[in-house]
This record gives structure tokens, C-alpha cells and sequence, in this order.
């Protein structure tokens, strides 16, 4: 297929140079700390078709919402499918998802080897067919020979392989078809969408559970000829990674840096990334067991908060992302990670107060921890995009992602832990690793302003051709 370059749109023509930086660009430890802290001019903020285009066009768009719309609908009957339909009971059901996820995450190295080799939208397409398969096996384990544990285990397995992969492919893909000015704002689009998608489809899973084991089956059924729906649309769009070794490949004093970024071995943000990752499970697991058991507290609170923040990040992330890709991502993640801390210790000190009074308390909090979660989503994969080369991006992508699926999947565990011993030792853990591990970013993460790209800029070879075969490709 021919991929001559696009023309240039009214917003893509123009391309106004970055402002000068100043104390930055010095390669090693602790770069940019001499001066302050270096601004970007704001970028204009992207028309909805503008950002639509960057963030892979029409059809990804519509296949990423039926996606995040089954993953959603997914989420809430999964453990129920397994208890009311399977009959497995509560240990064994939890115990089979466990080892799903954890499994999966021994795919996402395979991925990011892919990746590196030029698949995009196969890779996202697999990563969501792939979860066809797992509910073609949860479906047939009622009606197999066989024990239906272990049904339900591979069908465990399939999935956690989807949900673990789906994520670096998706940044991979975004960070091929966009544009560099609209490339934050292209992620910060998927991820409100995805968020979207799934706070209606956990919606649209309790309004179905009404209707017991059958419901449930539906509901299955219709999940998987969702994510049949969405990987076919995905996968039509052919987009490949033209770049290879040398193609956009950072140069000067940051290139040792980047290069060490795109590498194959841990990095300090990988591994600052497992204290971070917990944030995701503060929300579903440690505040609720705040509220209801310390607090005594209704569940409606925690209700009430998982909503507004979702509300929240759906409603302001793009927005936010654009203003803060003006600064350093290695400074707002880092940042974030301060913010994270400080709502941690607001937790403790609301969580003083006791009963509804507390709970008030904690909602407010949330609102910081909320700000926290969108800077650091907003930042942290745009960071690696941005500072990995191009013909390593893949393996840095899915090193990112196997810190995240080990804290995620470690973090109930360790929440409760603490949360066992207090609520005080829970959220000074919380606080003194997460603000630690914003301190490691500042210092030791790549540094993303010292050689930035012209505004409007796309790497060679790959983002102007990927664009092309997307307008290009067959409806």
C-alpha cells in the first residue's frame, strides 16, 4: 500500500518553534536543576477532529469505545460468572483470576519484541481478539466436559493476556499516527474515552445482573462480539511502524539518556512506577475499606466518590494534559507523585475526624488525589514516547507495563496488610514510598526538554505514512 504522506491540514501547517529552554539539557543525574524549571509554550488546543485524527482516526476511536464499553460491562460479572454461573465458589473464583491476570503478564515482553519490529494496529487488534477467545472458553465451560475451574482459569488467562497487552500497543499506536504537539493530548483523549466506556458498561452490567445466570450469559456473549467488532475495525486500518534503528532516534546531550530509556534493561522509572501504580487500587480497595470499617461510614460514600472521580478525569483530562504539556513530563510526573503523596496524608488526617464528618472529609481529599491520578497517566507514558527511540519503543512500553501489572496486582494485598496493622501505618507507607519514588523520577528519569522537537514535527517515517494509511485505508 502506497503511503505518500497526507497534506497538510490548516492545523498541522503551521509549526511554531518551542520556546527556548533554560537549564536544561545536561545528560547524567539530576539534569536541569541548576536553572528553573524550563516552559514550553502552550500548544494550541486541538479541534475535536484534529484530535480524533491524532489519536488514529474515526473507526479506532468507535473500536476503542465498544471495547472500553465491554471491558466494562465485563469487569463487575466476571467473579459473579464464576460464583453464580460455574458454581465455583468464592476462593476458587478469586484465586483463577489472580492467576489470569498475573499469567498475562508474561505476554506483554513477546508484545513489546512486536512492537519493536513495526506492528501497531495488529497488536492492538490481537490484544483485543485475543479476549474473544477468553469468553468463547468462559462460555463453553459450562457445557464442556472437563472441570469448569480450569475452564475457567484458561478463560481467566486469555483475558488478563488482552487487558495486559492492550495498553502498550494502544500508547505505541497513538505515538505513531500523532503529531508531537497533539501527541499528549491524543493519549489523554484515549484514556477519557476508555474511562467513559467503562464507567457505562459497569453501568449497563449491574442494571443486567437483575436477571440472574442467564443474564449473565448474555452478557458474556455480548462482550465478546464487542471486542470481535473492535479488533476488526482496528485491524483495518493497517498501520505499521516505518521506523527502524536510526529512524528518530534522539541526538545530543540527552541521546545517551534516551537510549537508556529504550533499552533493555530496568530502568529507574520502571521501577519508580510500582509505588505509583498503586494509586489505581486506593480507590477500589483501601478507601472503602476506610469508610465502611474504620469510619462505619455508608457505601454509598465510596459510591459516591468512585463516581466523581471518574466524572472528574472524563470530563478534564484532555484539558489539563494540554496545559501541562507547556512543562517537563519527567517535572509533572514527579509532581504528580508529591500530589499523590500529600492527598495520602490528607486521607490519614480526614480519616481522624470519624464518622460522616470523615467521610466528608475523605471526598474532599479525593478531589487532590484525583488531580494527582491525571497527572500522572497524563505524563508518565508520554514521557517514555517521547524520550525512547524509536526501533526500542515497544520493549520500553512493555517494561513500563509489567511495573504497573506487578503493583496493581500486588497492591489489594499490601493495602490490606497495612490497612490491618492501621489506617495510619497504611497511608504513611503509602505517602513515604510514593513521594520517594517522586524524588527518584526528578533525578534519575530521562529528560525529555533538553533537544525538544519542533512543534508539529512527526518522527521520520512513521507518523505522516501511518497518518496516510489511515485516511487511505478501506471502509
Amino acid at each position: 500500500m502506497t503511503t505518500t504522506p497526507a497534506p497538510a491540514t490548516p492545523d498541522d501547517a503551521a509549526s511554531t518553534p518551542t520556546a527556548p529552554t533554560t537549564g536544561g539539557g545536561r545528560a547524567g543525574p539530576g539534569a536541569g536543576r541548576l536553572g528553573p524549571t524550563p516552559v514550553r509554550e502552550r500548544p494550541p488546543r486541538p479541534r475535536l477532529a484534529t484530535l480524533m485524527r491524532a489519536s488514529g482516526g474515526p473507526r479506532y476511536t468507535i473500536a476503542l469505545g465498544v471495547d472500553a464499553l465491554g471491558t466494562g460491562m465485563l469487569r463487575p460479572f466476571l467473579l459473579l460468572y464464576g460464583i453464580q454461573v460455574l458454581g465455583l465458589g468464592v476462593a476458587r473464583t478469586g484465586t483463577a483470576m489472580s492467576i489470569g491476570m498475573l499469567f498475562g503478564l508474561t505476554a506483554v515482553p513477546f508484545l513489546g519484541r512486536w512492537l519493536d519490529r513495526g506492528a501497531r494496529s495488529a497488536a492492538v487488534a490481537a490484544a483485543m481478539s485475543v479476549r474473544v477467545v477468553g469468553i468463547v472458553v468462559l462460555l463453553g465451560s459450562a457445557v464442556w466436559g472437563g472441570s469448569a475451574v480450569w475452564g475457567f482459569t484458561v478463560a481467566a488467562l486469555f483475558l488478563g493476556i488482552g487487558d495486559q497487552c492492550w495498553a502498550p500497543a494502544h500508547a505505541a499506536l497513538v505515538g505513531t499516527v500523532a503529531d508531537e504537539r497533539y501527541r499528549d493530548a491524543a493519549l489523554a483523549a484515549g484514556r477519557s474515552l476508555r474511562n467513559a466506556g467503562l464507567g457505562a458498561g459497569a453501568l449497563v452490567a449491574t442494571m443486567a445482573m437483575a436477571g440472574g445466570t442467564g443474564a449473565l450469559r448474555v452478557l458474556a456473549a455480548v462482550t465478546g462480539l464487542g471486542y470481535a467488532v473492535a479488533a476488526f475495525l482496528v485491524r483495518s486500518l493497517r498501520v505499521t511502524a516505518t521506523g527502524r534503528s536510526g529512524d528518530g532516534e534522539p541526538s545530543g546531550p540527552n541521546e545517551p539518556r534516551a537510549r537508556a530509556a529504550g533499552g533493555s534493561r530496568i530502568t529507574a522509572l520502571d521501577v519508580a512506577n510500582l509505588p505509583y501504580a498503586f494509586c489505581f487500587n486506593v480507590l477500589e480497595v483501601a478507601l472503602p475499606a476506610v469508610l465502611v470499617t474504620h469510619l462505619h461510614a455508608s457505601p454509598a460514600w465510596s459510591a459516591g466518590i468512585f463516581v466523581g472521580n471518574t466524572v472528574i478525569v472524563v470530563a478534564t483530562q484532555i484539558a489539563v494534559v494540554v496545559w501541562l504539556s507547556r512543562y517537563p513530563r519527567r517535572s509533572t510526573l514527579a509532581g504528580a507523585g508529591l500530589v499523590l503523596g500529600v492527598s495520602y496524608l490528607g486521607f490519614w488526617a480526614a480519616g481522624g475526624l470519624g464518622g460522616n464528618g470523615g467521610a466528608a472529609a475523605i471526598a474532599l481529599v479525593s478531589v487532590l488525589y484525583t488531580a494527582g491520578e491525571i497527572m500522572y497517566t497524563g505524563s508518565a507514558i508520554a514521557l517514555i514516547v517521547a524520550t525512547t527511540p524509536a526501533h526500542c519503543l515497544g520493549r520500553a512500553l512493555s517494561r513500563f507495563q509489567l511495573s504497573s501489572g506487578l503493583g496493581a496486582a500486588a497492591s489489594p494485598a499490601v493495602l490490606m496488610a497495612l490497612f490491618a496493622v492501621g489506617p495510619g501505618l497504611l497511608w504513611a507507607s503509602l505517602a513515604a514510598a510514593t513521594l520517594a519514588a517522586a524524588v527518584a523520577v526528578r533525578r534519575w528519569a530521562p529528560d525529555d526538554h533538553g533537544t525538544p522537537e519542533p512543534r508539529g514535527a512527526a518522527r521520520p517515517g512513521t507518523a505522516d505514512e501511518a497518518r496516510s494509511v489511515i485516511d487511505r485505508s478501506p471502509s
